[in-house]
């Protein structure tokens, strides 16, 4: 028995580990026969003295996901075991992507007999660019069920259960011929007959109180075609379901002449959903995003890639020609190098950070040509530019304080003479240069602190020696995303990272109270740690002095009130004292009128006593 395994969603033990197929008991060095020792089928059963590992995907859907994970044999000496699971991750659907495409008018799929005798539900996805042809038919000895488009914009949905056909149509406003996949779902039960296509209206037809109800079929399904092999549907059908049960589209395609499965073309209609320059790939079932030339990440290219940048981190992008470097590197690598077009740039970056000045992006070109974005001691942020033939030009946009602990978008756009800056979505700064100025050629792109700070202009140089503390996401350069090659791609991408570099998500910084962040964070925290040599005060520092200032003075008159109280109480009691002792040092004697001036000064001083007490 295994001393390793794991639950899964069934409360079922499992001992197969990630990259070997279920019930093999063993890890993927097992498979290949790689590991460590050939005697195991895990590296980790070698029992060596350095640390070793078994890495893989567990992609077994019905097993998913991983509840728990059991590890015994730890309690040896020298034994020890550490384990990482990572996140459930769910791409495209089987039924989903379930298509078959039908070429000629005659071609059709056969499946057994749809028993639907008190209700149907039939749902499909169709694309095509014929006028018209019938999406399926099951026929009785009288009864039977047909769902046609009749023309670019009309389909119907008929069924006969022996009362004679009852039709219910949709009319679109637009072409359902158009290439576009296009969604259908059909119902009929003893209330109601019903169609409806995409998001139009439903097309409802009550059932009659009287006659026949059951729907009787005996004949097989055809799916594409009538019973007659006539008017036959050319085009696209996928994830067919009727009643809840999915038909394989694809299987039964690949025995049948005219039928092919699969459906290309997805990317025409499901394109858009790529985001952030990523690029649809078609796929026989389905699509992929490429976001290879993207700053984010994803199936879809819309998770950001970000980064904890401290005092001294630098991230630097060198230019070179692709070929030299990656011609024995996959396509996935070689995306990765880009031309140095230098025509326009197309910027775009999120940053947060407490701290200014601050220099977050820098272009250094031939011929001292510079790009620099940086933030003002004030926390204005400022855009410097100087471009072949033209003299260094300074934007500032300093509608507020960008040093304030929030997410600031960036925005930088020159297309030859034009440019515009855009801050948090709003457009800040239009220009148009008095030339057809353009970068000779780029040399290198800097995140952060600037590592050869030779020949940087003078005010520049000044806000590089604080480098860049803070928080960065979403980094692009035209088609290049250097934060994102610098963790994803850091041994085949030409990127150098100083200094401390941690992977982390921006956007949970923003929801992190001042208070919290600068006590949860410690070496990698963009707030609370300080440049010793930062000759600025932080926000948070300096409020701290002035509440401690605060405290420090209340303490000290609190402490001055008690001292002189303490005095005057203890010159009261001594005054007491003395009286006391001069009572009873009076002889008997002394006549009454003096014995009661005495009394009446003791009675006073009692009243004192207890007004003071």
């Amino acid at each position: 028995m295994p001393f390793v395994w794991w639950v899964g969603h069934a409360n079922e033990k499992h001992t197969y580990w990630g990259g070997s197929p279920p019930g093999a008991q063993r890890c993927a060095c097992g498979l290949e026969e790689s590991c460590l020792d050939l005697r195991y089928f895990c590296n980790c059963d070698a029992d060596k003295e350095e640390w070793t590992n078994d890495t893989g995907f567990l992609s077994f859907k019905e097993h998913l996901p991983v509840n728990q994970i059991v590890i015994t044999d730890i309690n040896r000496p020298n034994s020890e075991a550490v384990w990482r699971i990572g996140p459930l991750r769910c791409y495209g659907d089987r039924q989903f992507w379930n298509a078959a495409s039908f070429s000629t008018e005659a071609s059709c799929l056969l499946f057994p007999t749809f028993h639907a005798e008190f209700s149907a539900d039939i749902s499909f996805f169709f694309k095509t660019t014929a006028r018209s042809g019938v999406f399926l038919e099951n026929l009785g000895m009288k009864d039977f069920i047909q769902i046609e488009i009749n023309s670019p914009k009309e389909i119907s949905f008929v069924v006969d259960v022996g009362n004679g056909p009852v039709k219910v149509t949709v009319q679109s406003p637009t072409p359902l011929n158009d290439n576009q996949w296009h969604y259908l779902h059909a119902e009929r039960n003893l209330k109601e007959t019903s169609l409806q296509v995409d998001n139009l209206p439903k097309k409802i037809l009550e059932a009659p109180t009287e006659g026949h109800f059951r729907l009787q079929l005996n004949s097989q399904l055809f799916v594409g075609a009538t019973a007659s092999r006539q008017k036959g549907f050319m085009g696209c059908i996928r994830s067919l379901h009727l009643n809840g049960q999915k038909l394989d589209l694809e299987e039964r395609a690949k025995v049948t002449p005219g039928v092919k499965p699969g459906c290309p073309g997805h990317c025409s209609s499901y394109g858009n959903l790529c985001h952030n320059g990523g690029k649809c790939v078609e796929k026989l079932n389905g699509y992929l995003c490429d976001c290879t030339s993207s700053p984010y990440e994803g199936p879809f290219c819309r998770e950001e890639v970000s980064a904890l940048f401290e005092a001294g981190t630098s991230i630097t992008y060198i230019f070179q020609e692709p070929y030299p470097v990656t011609k024995n590197a996959s396509t996935t690598s070689s995306a990765i190098y880009a031309d140095t077009s230098t025509s326009k740039e197309n910027i775009a970056f999120t940053f947060l950070t407490a701290h200014a000045p601050s220099l977050l992006f820098y272009i250094n070109a031939s011929s001292h040509d510079y790009l620099a974005v940086i933030l003002s001691k004030n926390g204005s942020l400022q855009v410097r530019y100087r471009l072949s033939k033209d003299r260094s030009l300074i934007f500032t946009i300093d509608s507020g304080n960008f040093a304030n602990r929030e997410l600031h978008h960036v925005k930088i756009n020159r297309d030859g003479r034009e440019l515009t800056i855009q801050i948090d979505q709003v457009l800040k700064v239009k220009h148009n240069f008095s030339s057809d100025a353009d970068f000779r050629a780029i040399k290198s792109l800097t995140l952060g602190k600037v590592t050869e700070s030779q020949g940087l202009d003078i005010e520049v140089s000044k806000v590089n020696a604080f480098g860049f503390i803070g928080c960065m996401s979403s980094v692009q350069y035209n088609h290049i995303a250097p934060l994102k090659a610098a963790l994803r791609h850091p041994s085949i991408a030409p990127v150098t990272v100083l200094g401390s570099l941690s992977e982390s998500n921006c956007r949970s910084l923003v929801e992190v109270d001042v208070n919290t962040a600068t006590t949860i964070y410690s070496s990698s925290d963009p707030f609370g740690k300080a440049d010793e040599r930062e000759p600025l005060t932080n926000a948070v520092r300096s409020d701290s002095a002035v509440i401690g200032g605060v405290i420090a003075v209340v303490i000290f008159i609190i402490f001055c009130i008690v001292a002189i109280m303490s005095r005057f109480l203890y010159q009261h009691k001594q005054t007491h004292r003395s009286s006391q002792t001069k009572e009873k040092e009076y002889p008997e004697h002394l006549d009454s009128s003096f014995k009661t001036d005495v009394d009446l000064q003791n009675t006073v001083s009692e009243c004192k006593r207890e007004y003071f007490i």
